[in-house]
């Protein structure tokens, strides 16, 4: 076996999972293992370093399948070293630390860390109550999703916007976030007054407060709301939204429909394809993501997928499928790391080919996922490939007045609890 690149080994651990040697402390060294909103980043943080840049990822290590990994993480000194037993081959990689704040109560006395935690560099909030497909006698929440087992009981229910303000505000101060990304389940649309409670009038609240108050980029990711509503988008841009993501989970009609039952039946794909072209065209290219899950459906789908994605001038946000302890699909074998390396690889080709950016806002790296950015190191390294890297490192330099800017709170004048009236 040749030794892997760091996206390679990322994928080899996130499918594979690790085993935590006796030599360890992460009680002292690493970020606590936090199951929380849909359960995907129950694993460790850990980071591997790189030429291209250093690819951080949440690694499996309490799921069934981590039985069998071959990957042990070693500590020699103060060095962790991933270990793979099938060859003897040692990876440096560093652990970050659980963030000081962690441990700290809002001014209302509720855990910092209930209210919303770091998923490699990001902050991660789940602004509303459980999905509403995890509803008793509903039961059609997604089979992959763990949100209903964590929401509530991991983390709080209820999320004052005063406390997210103070857990953004340690979260920019203490660990330099630069995004702050609130995310919900499904919640009631079937009669008129519940309206009010979609995603994106409840995320509005958040938004507009992080916005005047903290500063930073700002993501939003909610069910879509149908065609009638896209006024709904421009409300949540001029609060102060600069992203959008659409987890629509699978390319393939029939298994979206198997396994996201809720979304099928309330919703169907189409929503999530007009929602995710609609913003895509308003906030510009790379500001608005298509999430789906690989190692399910057949790989052709999943690479029809990104293409389809990064067509609309979005990015895909591909996650590897971790088959979550208590949820429906626990003993769904975890993902052939070979098959999804040929995923990734079609992901970064997609990203050139469209001119799609990536890493150029700082210090914006998703743990959870294999950011399209960490793929660079399964690309060939030509003169296309030179040319593209070096119009994000330009980008990147010319954009530097800009994200400053972004960085400073600001007023904003529309109101986040009663939306504009739709234009006749």
């Amino acid at each position: 076996m040749g030794r892997f690149n760091p996206c390679e080994l990322e994928i080899e651990l996130l499918c594979r999972g690790i085993a935590v040697d006796r030599s360890c402390t992460l009680e002292q060294d690493a970020r606590g293992f936090h199951r929380i909103r849909a359960g995907l980043g129950s694993g460790l943080e850990l980071v591997i370093p790189g030429d291209l840049k250093d690819v951080w990822c949440n690694v499996p290590v309490e799921e069934a399948f981590v039985a069998s990994t071959p990957f042990s993480l070693r500590k020699s000194g103060s060095q962790y070293l991933v270990v793979d037993g099938r060859d003897g081959a040692e990876y440096p990689v560093w652990l970050p630390p659980e963030p000081a704040w962690y441990s700290r109560t809002t001014s209302r006395g509720t855990p910092m860390a209930a209210i919303g935690v770091l998923q490699g560099t990001y902050l991660g909030i789940y602004v509303s109550e459980t999905c509403r497909y995890w509803d008793p006698g509903n039961d059609r929440h997604c089979h992959f999703c763990t949100s209903g087992l964590n929401v509530g009981k991991a983390e709080a229910l209820r999320k004052p916007v005063e406390d997210v303000v103070e857990v953004a505000l340690a979260a920019r101060q203490e660990s330099g976030t630069t995004f702050v990304h609130f995310n919900a389940g499904y919640q009631r649309e079937d009669v008129p007054e519940a309206t009010r409670f979609h995603g994106l009038n409840l995320a509005a609240p958040y938004v507009k407060a992080v916005r005047e108050r903290v500063g930073g980029f700002i993501g939003v990711q909610v069910a879509p709301v149908l065609r009638h509503d896209f006024w709904k988008y421009d409300w949540l841009i001029e609060l102060g939204t600069d992203h959008f993501s659409f987890c629509y989970e699978f390319h393939n009609p029939q298994y979206f429909e198997k396994y996201c039952p809720g979304k099928c039946g309330t919703l169907g794909q189409k929503a999530f394809f007009e929602a995710m072209e609609y913003t895509s065209d308003k906030l510009g290219k790379g500001a608005v993501s298509g999430e789906i899950i690989a190692g399910i459906e057949p790989i052709e789908d999943t690479m029809a997928a990104i293409d389809y994605i990064t067509s609309t001038g979005a990015f895909p946000t591909v996650c590897i499928f971790r088959p979550l302890r208590g949820s429906l699909m626990e003993d769904f074998p975890s993902p052939d790391p070979e098959d999804m390396k040929r995923v990734f690889a079609h992901l970064w080709e997609a990203m050139v080919r469209n001119g799609i950016p990536t890493d150029v806002i700082p210090n914006i790296q998703v743990s959870l996922i294999v950011n399209p950015g960490d793929a660079a190191y399964l690309g060939k390294r030509d003169l296309r490939f030179r040319r593209y890297r070096a119009k994000m490192a330009a980008l990147r330099l010319l954009g530097k007045p800009y994200f400053w800017w972004k960085m400073r709170p600001r007023p904003v004048a529309a109101s986040a609890t009663e939306p504009p009236q739709p234009a006749s």
